[in-house]
């Protein structure tokens, strides 16, 4: 699956969500986001689904995870 935008949050000085938030909501049902996280974001699982988003994780290194976002 290949993503139409990927945001990398992994060095973001300022709290990621309001960045994932935007990346969100300018997404298209036919578009997939990809987030580049240094950690499993968990947190964010939750709030996708109750907004009626799709993901799929996978840790890609130590550091590194990635989650493609769709819309559901």
């Amino acid at each position: 699956m290949s993503s139409d935008t990927t945001l990398d949050v992994r060095d973001s000085e300022d709290e990621p969500f309001t960045r994932i938030a935007a990346a969100l909501s300018d997404l298209d049902r036919d578009e997939t986001l990809e987030l580049v996280n240094s950690f499993e974001p968990e947190p964010l699982y939750d709030v996708l689904l109750s907004r009626g988003f799709e993901y799929e994780t996978e840790q890609v290194a130590d550091d590194q995870w990635r989650v493609r976002i769709t819309r559901d």
